[in-house]
């Protein structure tokens, strides 16, 4: 007899545990299904994992400039195997988190694979073979995995995706990275703070093509001074793969010129999980591997949703998140707002950081607003100083109409902990007055980002 439920979330990544947890908070009966690890590739081979290798390096990158801060330490060194290890077991710990967060919620947890067998009904087929399960409302929050272009195919050995990334098996000497969004960017920080010889490939322009243009040159700027090889508007066209070198085809400026590397990773993308569900068979669009949803994450199908990655841009676990509670409160009656992209914050944890909010310069512009543009340097900020951190900037834009803040980017130390403050004024749709009028605590990063704001108006004090 199939089990019955009023909501059932398929995938418990940061999108379907939080979706299942809110919605058994508000009283509903939930099902969360799961084919591999709770916390899904966030928590497992993603945000998590990768912060804690990130972290490591940020330490020995730190202890190599001990001399700056008056310190003597010597040998240095690190261990990758125990770099690894690390990192793997913060995951772990998180990941047994989430099973207790959902038992705690008396949500029921599901180990299997999910796929439509009709509205509202579904079969899990997992090692106890396979069962019906019905439910009023069915969530689809089953991610995203690495896109693999023709020929660039991961091999574990030579070719890496992130997962290959996060357990290495050796230390890579000449690394390439193709693509600097944010996952390429960081094992690109990552590895070239223990040592690799790294270079950066981006088809676009510039890389971290997301970000505001101003602040991905100073991110560029400082990526070349710790070594690494940045190639913009250029493209990887081939791989010739032979006795532990790999040999790739690079197109730049209408050129093609080959470099040898022993190790690539390929971070050029995602495509949402989207196969063996179902989806035809009960009417779900699909288009280029995402689920088409509305504003509210509807699927156009009666009580089918999609959240997260597998419904599209922005692709980040926290959107993923907020999209589940919105829709949790939904199914349970509710009426929330819906979760708004360009009030979703991005971070890259890089080495400089970097993080953003809401429309850069030039998207403003595109947009029709005439805008004041506010900046301010690290290096007028005492607590970077005192930090060793002189480099970076924070960058506001205005309306000079309306005074809205329309956007807020920054490059630096610790930016992806300050981003928030913006964050919650453009949810509050707060104006440039009330920014100035807040009062900002001395000595603290943050007073960069009030400074950043009066300059806009031409009232900066420190610079």
């Amino acid at each position: 007899m199939a089990q019955s439920f009023d909501m059932v979330v398929i995938g418990a990544g940061p999108g379907g545990y939080v979706c299942a947890i809110r919605g058994a908070q508000l009283g509903l009966k939930v099902a969360c299904i799961e084919r591999e690890a709770l916390g899904g590739i966030c928590l497992n081979w993603g945000c998590i994992p990768t912060k804690a290798m990130l972290r490591s390096a940020e330490v020995l990158h730190l202890m190599e400039r001990a001399t700056e801060f008056g310190l003597k330490a010597e040998g240095l060194g690190y261990d990758l195997d125990a770099v690894v290890k690390r990192s793997r077991g913060v995951a772990k710990q998180l990941s047994g988190g989430v099973g207790h967060l959902l038992k705690k919620n008396k949500v029921t947890v599901l180990m299997g694979e999910a796929k439509f067998a009709g509205p509202g009904k579904l079969t899990v087929t997992g090692e106890k073979g396979t069962e019906e399960v019905t439910a009023k409302a069915v969530v689809i929050a089953t991610g995203a995995r690495a896109r693999v272009l023709p020929g660039m195919e991961p091999d574990g050995e030579a070719v890496w995706t992130y997962r290959e990334a996060l357990v290495p098996k050796r230390m890579p000497k000449k690394l390439l990275v193709i693509g600097s969004g944010a996952i390429g960017i960081e094992f690109a920080s990552f590895f070239n703070t223990l040592g690799a010889e790294t270079t950066v490939v981006e088809v676009m322009d510039r890389i971290l093509p997301v970000e505001d243009a101003e602040i991905a040159a100073l991110a560029k700027k400082q990526f070349v001074k710790q070594g690494m090889t940045i190639l913009e508007g250029a493209t990887v066209k081939k791989l010739d793969r032979k006795g532990g070198t790999v040999t790739a085809h690079i197109e730049v400026d209408g050129k093609t010129e080959t470099r040898d590397f022993d190790t690539v990773i390929s971070a050029v993308g995602i495509v949402g999980n989207v196969e063996g569900l179902g989806l035809e068979e009960i009417g779900v669009t699909v288009d280029r591997t995402h689920i088409v949803v509305d504003e509210y994450c509807r699927t156009g199908v009666e009580g089918v949703w999609a959240i997260g990655d597998v419904a599209g841009a922005p692709w980040l676990a926290h959107k993923a998140s907020h999209e589940g509670v919105m829709v949790a409160e939904m199914i349970a009656g509710g009426q929330p707002h819906p979760v708004r992209p360009e009030s979703i914050p991005g971070c890259t944890y890089c080495q400089p950081q970097i993080a953003s909010v809401g429309l850069t310069e030039a998207k403003a512009k595109e947009a029709g607003h005439e805008v004041k543009i506010g900046r301010f340097p690290f290096l007028g900020n005492g607590k970077a100083i005192a930090l060793g951190e002189p480099e970076g900037m924070v960058k506001t834009v205005f309306d000079a109409k309306s005074g809205e803040l329309l956007g807020a980017h920054m490059v630096g130390a610790e930016v992806t902990e300050l981003i928030q403050g913006y964050v919650i004024g453009r949810t509050l749709e707060t104006t440039e007055a009330e920014l100035m009028q807040a009062v900002f605590p001395h000595p603290t990063l943050s007073e960069m980002m009030h400074e950043s704001v009066l300059d806009a108006y031409g009232r900066t004090i420190h610079f």
